[in-house]
């Protein structure tokens, strides 16, 4: 059965974008017909934003992973799913067919059940990048349980507020993990989160680095000591709207959010998106470097490419080891056809030595990819030219946890790239640019907020265990649409620009981060009385972390307090929040209401401090020139 809407070219995007706005239900229920359904569905899309109830395909029975693996096997049997790339070269590679991965699947689902876990159940997945990972959270889906999958680089606490908010009875990990050249214990880590989680919990643990580790006996099992079961494990009957997974990102209070999404708007969206976007054929190689721990692992590693019978790398260790061509050695020795990752990661590239991948032979490399944060210019034209040689489609994706999957971008060749510009809206998606009244914008090139205007199907469905969080986060700011929490503006050709964030939420490296969740992680240091968090400019990570902190009394030894906090970051949320400056000040720029006024504390940190503006509604305006003397390098 062909893809329904399978664009080809930019006539095909105008003419299907068009019928996608005169017939959305039938637009959805065409792309839907594509999968298998137990049951079919009786109602293609109902509620509304103004609840967030919006409920896809209702009354439709499924299984993500029959359409993932069963649906593929008369064809695809014997084709690669996947490929393994272990953290040292020096490890053989891992091809992994369909046929293995669905044995595989179905055995990690006898195990999970054996364990007690059953449909609804919640399952903490907290493991580095290898198969056992993806395997485990297909055999999650497969019983019906619900995943959510932590980053192994989060730290004890992070992840212990996670198991406790999705209460998981089970944490699936590794004994440790490699990563560049260390080796991280990951079961100590899941033991110290566990002494703060209320009630049992068990784990089933992957040997990985066959590190030692502290065992609980009844209630620590090791994968490769359960029994084999090679009876198939029948996907279990889910209905459309049941949860697949839960994904924690961070908010602009101090709590992150479960942001809970459904099994059959998810699926239908994911594959869409991914066969338009990256262009995918029969026999290309797919590589996203994202992890699974984020959301573009979700979707751009799991479970877009396999319901799209693709062929994908999964890449266990650090882009720069044991040397800086890593990535370009990978590319080369599996000609990897699509590269997907991160603005940080390019950066970083550019910055090691620009001409290092004219040493390469790539001439697979068809199309590239960016996702996690508008790229620079810069870095822009280095992918394109020094990369791709001036010849590979490169598409600029904007989307988030929240979204499910891509929403704006330029689809593989089909349209023309503008740097800097993520592009326009998928067939299906509907933005507007709106001013802070509610107000459209529709003259271009003029700064406003996103917002989205209809439904879609891989749209959140809510904040585990908090509706009316949801409500008021996304839905309650602008009635009739689900805001982004991102400016843009718009080109006079339609394509979209993003700006960033205009909440309290920085992008460290593509990764969300709360400000309040690192001003609590920075005022557990003693001496802390009160700190304050804004995002700055960085070359490579996009935004650093600056924090500005009160304490009592004064620091003697600035720099010793200035590791200890970073430290004290480090261990309360994980090294991806370490901050990059820490300044101790006597008071913050505060309005007469109490509220800190974050601009004037990210202009004085960038070094802008003519560029303040009015600072009238300031309870003490002359707070802002011991601020400037207290920063000065």
């Amino acid at each position: 059965m062909q893809v329904p809407f399978q664009l080809q070219s930019i006539e095909d995007y105008h003419q299907v974008y068009a019928y996608s706005k005169t017939h959305p239900l039938d637009f959805w229920s065409q792309l839907a017909s594509y999968y298998q359904w137990m049951q079919p569905w009786h109602t293609v899309c109902e509620g509304g934003f103004d609840q967030a109830d919006v409920r896809w395909f209702s009354g439709a029975k499924l299984n993500i992973t029959a359409n993932c693996l069963d649906r593929h096997l008369p064809v695809l049997a014997q084709q690669p799913a996947f490929t393994w790339v272990p953290n040292d070269p020096r490890e053989p590679y891992v091809v992994i067919t369909y046929a293995e991965l669905h044995q595989r699947v179905q055995q990690m689902a006898w195990n999970l059940s054996h364990l007690g876990v059953s449909k609804g159940d919640r399952v903490a997945i907290y493991m580095p990048m290898i198969p056992e990972t993806v395997v485990a959270m297909l055999a999650c889906a497969r019983l019906g349980a619900i995943h959510t999958v932590v980053f192994a680089g989060f730290s004890a606490q992070s992840l212990a507020d996670r198991i406790n908010d999705a209460n998981a009875r089970l944490v699936i990990c590794t004994d440790g993990m490699y990563r560049g050249d260390k080796t991280i214990d990951v079961k100590s880590v899941v033991d110290e989160a566990l002494t703060a989680v209320d009630g049992e919990v068990r784990t089933l643990v992957v040997q990985r680095t066959s590190s030692e580790v502290h065992w609980r006996p009844n209630l620590d099992f090791w994968l490769h000591e359960l029994e084999v079961n090679h009876a198939p494990f029948h996907p279990v009957a889910t209905d459309a709207e049941d949860v697949l997974f839960i994904l924690y990102t961070s908010g602009s209070t101090g709590k992150p959010k479960g942001v809970v999404h459904t099994t059959g708007g998810y699926m239908v969206y994911a594959g869409y998106s991914f066969s338009n976007v990256f262009q995918y054929q029969p026999g290309d190689l797919f590589w996203c470097t994202a992890d699974v721990g984020w959301i573009t692992g979700h979707t751009y590693l799991v479970y877009g490419p396999l319901l799209a019978g693709a062929h994908s790398v999964i890449y266990e260790g650090v882009p720069v080891y044991p040397n800086p061509d890593r990535c370009w050695q990978i590319i080369e020795r599996l000609k990897v056809n699509q590269f997907y990752t991160a603005p940080t990661l390019i950066r970083s590239l550019m910055a090691l030595g620009p001409d290092r991948p004219s040493s390469f032979n790539m001439p697979s490399l068809k199309l590239l990819g960016t996702v996690g944060e508008p790229i620079n210019e810069e870095a822009w034209h280095w992918y394109y030219s020094q990369v791709g040689k001036d010849r590979c489609a490169l598409v600029d994706t904007w989307w988030q946890t929240e979204t499910g999957g891509i929403l704006l971008t330029t689809l593989g060749n089909i349209m023309p790239p503008k740097p800097t510009f993520a592009g326009l809206p998928l067939p299906g998606v509907h933005p507007k640019i709106i001013d802070p009244q509610g107000n459209e914008i529709t003259d271009p090139d003029t700064e406003g907020l996103l917002v989205v205007a209809q439904p879609w199907p891989s749209m959140i469905r809510t904040t585990w265990g908090d509706h009316p969080r949801c409500i008021s986060t996304y839905f309650s700011p602008f009635k009739g649409y689900y805001f982004t929490g991102d400016g843009a503006r718009r080109d006079e050709h339609g394509y979209f620009r993003i700006s960033g964030r205009v909440d309290d939420v920085i992008n460290v490296s593509g990764h969300r981060l709360g400000t309040a969740e690192i001003e609590n992680a920075v005022n557990e240091h003693p001496i802390v009385v009160e700190s304050a968090v804004v995002g700055v400019h960085h070359p490579i990570k996009g935004q650093g972390i600056c924090v500005f902190a009160i304490c009592n009394p004064f620091p003697e030894h600035e720099d010793l307090v200035r590791m200890e906090i970073a430290e004290e970051v480090s261990r309360i949320i994980g090294k991806i929040a370490k901050p990059d400056q820490i300044w101790f000040v006597k008071a913050l720029p505060k309005t007469r209401s109490g509220k800190i006024m974050r601009r004037i504390l990210r202009k004085i940190a960038e070094g802008h401090c003519d560029q303040l503006g009015d600072t009238s509604t300031l309870l003490d305006p002359s707070v802002v020139d011991d601020l400037i003397a207290a920063c000065k390098p």
